[in-house]
């Protein structure tokens, strides 16, 4: 029992220490420096076609590299640069050093197929009370019938357990701080989310009150890190017309952020309207989930707008599977026996066949026409540079 206080005690102490050491929020010039080093930003929400969530993900007995590889090789065929992918805290605290080294060998599938994922921290959506170990199989026509939040409700509202969170924020993200294979760090998920159309009532009643305080210290604990990759956690529902509007917990995320990011799973003018508001930061934006066909809101619309405004676009769903994102939001009320004509989201089928050949080719060729503008713009701007250096 001594020994093992004295070991926290240890780890207590080199996590405070660090914490004077972190770094601060990137200024706006930092922020816009480190994008316009960047491609444009084209990916998607992604979990591999045979896990149901994170945790099936990223467990040793369930981590599969062949089915990375081959849908990662999709990606980069498709145009994708990047991916935003849920890590758990609890895959943390079972196994450090076989989950670091699984991580690490996704970033290698990734990194051979031009690939930068965007790390998820926490997640406030869907089952409240994740356990790991074997999933359960998926509820037929139920839309993200088997993914789970980290941390759970059991551990949200016991503050006493709120240090092994904090050795995962810190440990995981110190192991990657300098990994240029990593584009970002979203360290929370939709985290104001109280679902409810499906978990509510297994919500804990100040669940908004919990996370609005817990929050913070999460950013805290990441730049204790010393990440040389930008933080964000997106904003997704509310008025931001102005920072005046905002609510309490959408100001953390925003004033916290060193990139801003959101989501919007509208149609094209709606989408435009909210990349209006948030301009007004003056920061790189990154919209890190879209597409919902049955809302209109689709690549076809969406990605000309934010080709636009240069915005970050990452859609929900990539292949078709154990997730059930293929079945609307609504299936929580409504039963779906068979697969929707219209599917809500995904992008290809577990064959590799796309769900439609017509939206794959407007996502290539519009990949095709943005990095040939931006190739032309950087020619100019180096000529520009030339013509002032000769004349000075």
């Amino acid at each position: 029992m001594r020994s093992s206080k004295y070991f926290l005690l240890i780890v207590y102490l080199f996590v405070t220490t660090s914490l004077f050491a972190q770094r601060p929020i990137w200024t706006k010039e930092q922020a816009n420096t480190w994008y316009a080093q960047q491609p444009w930003l084209l990916g998607a929400n992604y979990v591999p076609v045979n896990a149901i969530n994170q945790l099936e993900m990223w467990q040793a007995d369930t981590f599969d590299p062949a089915t990375l590889e081959k849908e990662m090789m999709m990606a980069e065929n498709l145009g994708f640069n990047t991916m935003r992918v849920f890590l758990h805290d609890q895959l943390w605290n079972q196994d450090q050093a076989g989950f670091t080294q699984r991580i690490n060998q996704f970033l290698d599938i990734c990194a051979k197929h031009k690939i930068r994922p965007m790390f998820v921290l926490f997640d406030s959506c869907w089952d409240p009370f994740p356990r790991l170990g074997k999933q359960h199989q998926p509820v037929q026509g139920l839309h993200n019938s088997g993914w789970v939040q980290g941390p759970g409700a059991d551990i949200l509202k016991d503050q006493s357990q709120y240090p092994q969170l904090q050795q995962y924020v810190t440990g995981v993200v110190s192991q990657f701080k300098d990994d240029a294979r990593i584009l970002a760090w979203d360290v929370w998920n939709e985290p104001d989310n109280m679902n409810n159309s499906s978990y509510f009532r297994w919500e804990p009643a100040n669940k908004v009150e919990l996370v609005t305080n817990l929050l913070p210290q999460v950013f805290t604990w990441a730049r204790a890190a010393n990440p040389s990759q930008p933080l964000t956690c997106g904003i997704w529902a509310g008025d931001w017309s102005t920072p005046e509007k905002l609510k309490p917990i959408e100001k953390i995320q925003v004033e916290n952020s060193d990139v801003i990011s959101f989501h919007n799973y509208d149609d094209a003018p709606e989408l435009e309207k909210r990349i209006v508001f948030l301009q007004q930061y003056g920061r790189p934006l990154l919209c890190t989930e879209y597409m919902s066909r049955g809302n209109k809101s689709v690549f076809e619309r969406s990605l000309p707008v934010a080709s636009k405004y240069n915005v970050a676009m990452i859609n929900w769903g990539f292949v078709a599977g154990k997730s059930n994102t293929i079945y609307p939001w609504n299936s929580w009320q409504k039963v779906y026996a068979n697969e929707p004509e219209l599917w809500f989201h995904d992008i290809y089928r577990p064959s590799g066949e796309p769900y439609k050949a017509e939206e794959v080719a407007f996502i290539q060729n519009i990949v095709k026409e943005k990095a040939a503008t931006k190739g032309k713009n950087l020619k100019k701007s180096k000529s520009k540079k030339k013509v002032k250096a000769a004349a000075m």
